[in-house]
C-alpha cells in the first residue's frame, strides 16, 4: 500500500470538506452561542415564572454541567459508531432540547431542557473537530480550524447582543426556538454531503468512568447551589459534597485500574505545563463568565436597561475580544505561550478590579474599561488555550489532552457560577438583613434579600408602602453593589492566581514544538497521513 503524507493531492475532498466545515461550524455556532446568549434574557424569564436566584444559576449551570460531563465519552463513542452518526445524533439531540426550552411552561423544564441541550452539545463539540480533521490536509486544515475557531468566537462574543435583539423583538423562547430552523439546515447538509468516518482500533467506551464523573460532577454544583438556601452546614449539602469527593476517588481508581478504556489518560498529569494549563483554564472560567453574568445583571436590574440595550452596551467587551483572539493567533509561535497566557490573565484581574469604580449613583459608562481589559483578556487567552491544549503532549494523545482541557473549562464555568453566585447572594442578602431597613422589615427582610440577589432591586422596592419605598430602594441597591464588589474581587483574585500559575507552570520544553506551529491537527486513525509512525513524524521535523 502506498503511503501518502498530509497535503497529498491525490485524496481530493474539497466538495465534502467544504460542506462538513460548512455544518460544523452551524453546529459550533449554535452550541457556543447558547454559552452567552441566555444571559440578557434572564431577567425576563425571572418575571415570567418567578424564579428564585438558584434557579437562574441553574439555567446557565445545567448547559455547562452537560457539555462537561459528555464530552470525552461522546469523542470515545463517535470513535466506534461512527464519527457522522454520533454528529447527527447530537445535532438531534440538541435540536429537541431547544425546541423543549423555548416551549417550556416553568423554570423547571427550561432547566431540564437546558441540560439535555448540553449533552447535544458537548456531543457536537467533541465530534465536530474529529470531522474537519478527518476531511482537509496541510494548510487547507489549519484554515479550516481558523475559521472553526472564529465562528466560535463570534458566538461568544455576540452572544449578548443576538439574545437581547430576540429577547426584546419577539420573546426571550426566541433565543432556544433560533436553533431548530438552524439545525434542520445542519442536518439536511450533513446527511447530503457529509462522509463518515471512524477509528479503524477503536478504544473500548469507560461506562463506569463516564457515570462517576458525571455524577460527581452533578453533586459538587448542586452542593454549591443548594449552600446558601439550605446551610452550608446542612445535611443536604454536606451529602452533596461527600458524594461528589467520593465519587471522585472512584473515578480516579477506575482510571487507574482498567487503563485500557480509561475515560481519562491520567499519564497526562505528570506533565507539567497540562496541569499548569488545565488549572488556568478551570479559574479562567469560573472567574470570568460569573463575573459576565452578574454585570449584566447589574445593566439590567439595576440601571434598567431592556436586554438588547444591554447588549449594545457590551460591545466594547465583544469587539475587542474578536480584535484581540485574531492577533493572538499569529502570536502563538512568536511569543512565549507563559507570557500571552499570564499577561491574558492580568487583563482580566485588572478588569474585574475596575468593576470596583461602581458606586450606588454611577452610570453604565463606568463599566466600559472593565469591559475592555476583560474582552481583551478573553481575546488573548482562548487561541492560546486551543494551541496549547493539543501541544502539551504528543501527537497520539493530542484528542484526548483537548477534550480533558475542554472538561475543566466547563467544570470551571458550572462551579464558579454556583460558588461565585451562592457567595454574590449570601453577601447581598445578609447586607441588607443586617440594614436599618432590613431590620425595620422584620420576617420579610430574608425574602427580599434574596430577591435583591436575584436581580429584583426595582421589584423590592414596589411591592412596599410608598413612603419607605425610596428607603428599601436604596438599600437594596447598596446591599446589590456592595455585594457586586465582594464577588468581583474574589473574581480578579482568582485571575490574578491564574497568571501567576501561567508564568510558573506553562513551560516551553514541555510542548510538541510542531503541533505548536500547527496548533488544531486532529489525528484520524482511517487516515493513511495520520497512521505515519510516530518516530517517522520526530524524523522529518
Amino acid at each position: 500500500m502506498s503511503t501518502a503524507f498530509e497535503g497529498d493531492p491525490r485524496d481530493e475532498k474539497s466538495g465534502n470538506a467544504t460542506w462538513t466545515l460548512t455544518v460544523v461550524s452551524i453546529a459550533t455556532f449554535m452550541l457556543m452561542l447558547d454559552l452567552t446568549v441566555s444571559n440578557v434574557a434572564l431577567p425576563t424569564i425571572r418575571k415570567e415564572f418567578d424564579s428564585s436566584f438558584s434557579s437562574l444559576q441553574w439555567i446557565l449551570d445545567a448547559y455547562a454541567l452537560g457539555l462537561a460531563a459528555f464530552l470525552l465519552a461522546a469523542g470515545s463513542l463517535a470513535d466506534r459508531v461512527g464519527r457522522k452518526k454520533v454528529f447527527d445524533g447530537g445535532l438531534v439531540i440538541f435540536v429537541l432540547a431547544s425546541l423543549a426550552c423555548g416551549l417550556a411552561p416553568t423554570d423547571t423544564v427550561l432547566i431540564v431542557g437546558r441540560l439535555v441541550q448540553g449533552i447535544g452539545g458537548g456531543v457536537l463539540f467533541a465530534v465536530g473537530p474529529a470531522l474537519i480533521g478527518h476531511e482537509f490536509r496541510g494548510s487547507d486544515r489549519g484554515k479550516a480550524f481558523g475559521v472553526f475557531g472564529a465562528v466560535a468566537g463570534l458566538a461568544i462574543a455576540f452572544g449578548p447582543l443576538i439574545g437581547g435583539f430576540l429577547t426584546d423583538t419577539f420573546s426571550w423562547r426566541w433565543i432556544f426556538l433560533i436553533n431548530v430552523p438552524l439545525t434542520v439546515v445542519a442536518l439536511a447538509i450533513g446527511f447530503a454531503r457529509m462522509r463518515e468516518s471512524r477509528s479503524a482500533t477503536p478504544p473500548p467506551l469507560d461506562i463506569a468512568g463516564m457515570i462517576t464523573f458525571s455524577t460527581g460532577l452533578f453533586f459538587l454544583v448542586l452542593g454549591f447551589l443548594r449552600g446558601q438556601a439550605d446551610g452550608w452546614s446542612s445535611g443536604r449539602v454536606l451529602t452533596c459534597f461527600s458524594l461528589a469527593v467520593a465519587l471522585g476517588v472512584v473515578f480516579v481508581v477506575i482510571q487507574i485500574t482498567r487503563r485500557d478504556r480509561a475515560m481519562f489518560q491520567l499519564s497526562l498529569f505528570r506533565n507539567t505545563s497540562f496541569n499548569g494549563l488545565s488549572a488556568v483554564t478551570a479559574l479562567c472560567a469560573a472567574s470570568t463568565m460569573a463575573a459576565l453574568f452578574l454585570m449584566i445583571s447589574y445593566l439590567q436590574n439595576v440601571l434598567g436597561f431592556s436586554a438588547f440595550a444591554t447588549g449594545l452596551r457590551c460591545l466594547p467587551l465583544t469587539l475587542l475580544l474578536c480584535v484581540a483572539a485574531a492577533a493572538a493567533g499569529s502570536l502563538v509561535t512568536r511569543v512565549r505561550p507563559s507570557i500571552l497566557m499570564g499577561v491574558s490573565q492580568l487583563f482580566i484581574a485588572a478588569g474585574l478590579l475596575c468593576v470596583l469604580l461602581i458606586r450606588t449613583d454611577t452610570a453604565w459608562p463606568v463599566l466600559v474599561p472593565a469591559m475592555l481589559l476583560v474582552g481583551l483578556g478573553m481575546g488573548l487567552f482562548n487561541p492560546v488555550r486551543a494551541a496549547l491544549s493539543i501541544a502539551v503532549t504528543t501527537p497520539d494523545k493530542a484528542g484526548m489532552a483537548s477534550g480533558v482541557n475542554e472538561t475543566f473549562q466547563q467544570v470551571g464555568l458550572a462551579v464558579g457560577i454556583a460558588a461565585i453566585g451562592a457567595l454574590f447572594q449570601n453577601r447581598v442578602a445578609a447586607d441588607f438583613v443586617d440594614s436599618p431597613t432590613g431590620r425595620m422589615l422584620g420576617d420579610r427582610s430574608s425574602e427580599a434579600g434574596d430577591a435583591i440577589a436575584a436581580g429584583g432591586v426595582n421589584a423590592v422596592a414596589d411591592s412596599v408602602p410608598e413612603f419607605i419605598a425610596d428607603t428599601v430602594r436604596e438599600a437594596a441597591l447598596t446591599a446589590f453593589v456592595d455585594g457586586l464588589h465582594d464577588v468581583m474581587l474574589l473574581s480578579a483574585i482568582f485571575a490574578a492566581a491564574s497568571a501567576v500559575i501561567a508564568f510558573v507552570a506553562i513551560r516551553r520544553k514541555d510542548l510538541d514544538a510542531a503541533a505548536l506551529t500547527h496548533p488544531m491537527i486532529i489525528r484520524d486513525e482511517t487516515d493513511p497521513v495520520e497512521q505515519i509512525p510516530l518516530v517517522d513524524v520526530e524524523q522529518r521535523r
